[in-house]
């Protein structure tokens, strides 16, 4: 088979012992020497799509800043590549937040999120000084003025807006809709009443505008409603309050290439669609070009994230289908049983032959966990390695034990260099939380 007839991204290719290659690494060895199932994250790939993101914003707008969406693929190593790359990141929980600040991240480059931050996260965020809290609703507006207030400080907010935008995702991962728990609703006036809230609470200081209308989009208009919508309601708010915020955070959510079909918009399309928009809005509604963030998470990690599996048990059912059984499942990737999600995979032992076998690529757990269904594989034999693409969001960060598995290791590979940047979870790990009861040892 010709390399340029399989789906490969980033640096991957097909080296001379037939097998798939990614970052100068043969991935048959890398399973061999970091076992399986193991994340190999492509360094070069992500560093590059990092630059092409921020360049394709400054190039149509300097002010503009691109902010890592941590939970996509959050670990200190991923951290330390943010940083290097000059993007800002985006924090979700107190785990991501302290993830980040032991990684050294600087504080002032964190934004922080979430629709249900405890005080406890507040205070951590608050006393770290980081740049932004992006506030969800009123009710966290006074708890924050309450932790900004006790620690004598004043902290930098944007306020959170549901811009009723639905980019025909899956339901799960669309947060821009009207029927959302994110944000404050344009609709219904429930935005102004917040932002009014917010210019009265004495430890806060209100920046500008979030929103996020959800993940995984390949149509750029939905990007280009979203950028209008929050631009007309700057242009409302400056109206009725008298009021122009610096700052306009317009999300994330741009998807990438799961399936060789797949044709998500290219950076450049993405940052004119986005920036095109608010500058032709601006000028039309009388506003100063704000500074833009973009908070992307899945499309700079994705298409640089590969799993890879050993194959083990092969079952044949005659006219009906066989089942190619990986050595794990839902616990490291629980995306198609939660989203319908669809991927594409390689015979990493076998990349050269003819793809003529198709297969179904079935888990290992204790329920029916079907990574890929109905897909054309060079014939598998037990041993094999299974290299299934763009796993690079999400995968690890949503991984688990169940059936008591370990989470896997993860690897970053560069110039034929692998370093592990997640251990392997061992058997005693999974103990280690486990107590017995003095009672149940009699």
């Amino acid at each position: 088979m010709k390399e340029e007839s399989v789906f490969l991204l980033g640096t991957q290719r097909v080296n001379s012992a037939g097998h798939l290659e990614i970052g100068g690494c043969d991935t048959v060895q890398l399973a061999e020497e970091h076992g399986t199932p193991l994340y190999v994250m492509d360094e070069a790939h992500i560093r590059a799509t990092m630059r092409a993101m921020r360049e394709a914003f400054r190039r149509r707008h300097a002010e503009s800043e691109v902010i890592y969406a941590s939970k996509a693929f959050p670990c200190m190593a991923m951290s330390r590549i943010v940083a290097q790359e000059g993007l800002m990141l985006d924090a979700a929980s107190a785990g991501e937040l302290f993830t980040a600040l032991r990684a050294d991240f600087p504080a002032e480059r964190i934004v922080f999120h979430g629709n249900n931050k405890s005080r406890d996260e507040l205070d951590m965020a608050v006393r770290a000084g980081i740049g932004r809290v992006v506030v969800d609703n009123e009710a966290e507006l006074d708890l924050l003025d309450e932790v900004a207030g006790a620690l004598d400080t004043t902290q930098k907010i944007m306020l959170r807006l549901t811009p009723a935008v639905d980019p025909h995702t899956h339901r799960y991962i669309q947060t821009g809709r009207v029927d959302t728990k994110f944000g404050f609703n344009i609709e219904g006036g429930g935005a102004l009443r917040g932002v009014q809230k917010a210019l009265t609470n004495q430890n806060l200081e209100v920046t500008g505008l979030s929103c996020h209308i959800g993940s995984q989009i390949l149509d750029a208009d939905f990007f280009t409603m979203g950028a209008r919508l929050m631009c007309e309601f700057l242009a409302q708010v400056k109206t009725e309050l008298g009021v122009t915020f610096p700052d306009l955070d317009l999300g994330g959510g741009l998807g990438i290439r799961y399936l060789p079909e797949d044709a998500p918009p290219s950076l450049d399309d993405y940052a004119e669609a986005v920036v095109g928009t608010v500058r032709d809005c601006c000028a039309k509604l009388g506003l100063e070009m704000p500074r833009l963030h973009i908070e992307p998470g899945r499309s700079l990690v994705g298409e640089a994230g590969t799993t890879l599996y050993r194959v083990g048990s092969i079952k044949r059912i005659p006219g009906v289908r066989t089942y190619v059984a990986a050595d794990g499942g839902i616990s490291d990737n629980p995306r198609p049983a939660l989203y319908e999600a669809r991927y594409h995979a390689i015979n990493a032992s076998r990349a050269t032959e003819e793809e003529l076998e198709t297969v179904t690529i079935s888990g290992k757990h204790c329920e029916t966990d079907t990574l890929i269904e109905d897909i054309a594989l060079a014939p598998a034999q037990t041993g094999d390695v299974l290299a299934v693409q763009s796993t690079g969001a999400y995968n690890h960060a949503m991984s688990s034990n169940y059936n008591r598995f370990r989470r896997p290791a993860v690897v970053l590979v560069n110039e034929g260099r692998a370093d592990t940047i997640v251990e392997r979870e061992t058997l005693q790990d999974l103990l280690s939380h486990d107590l017995v009861p003095g009672r149940l040892r009699a």
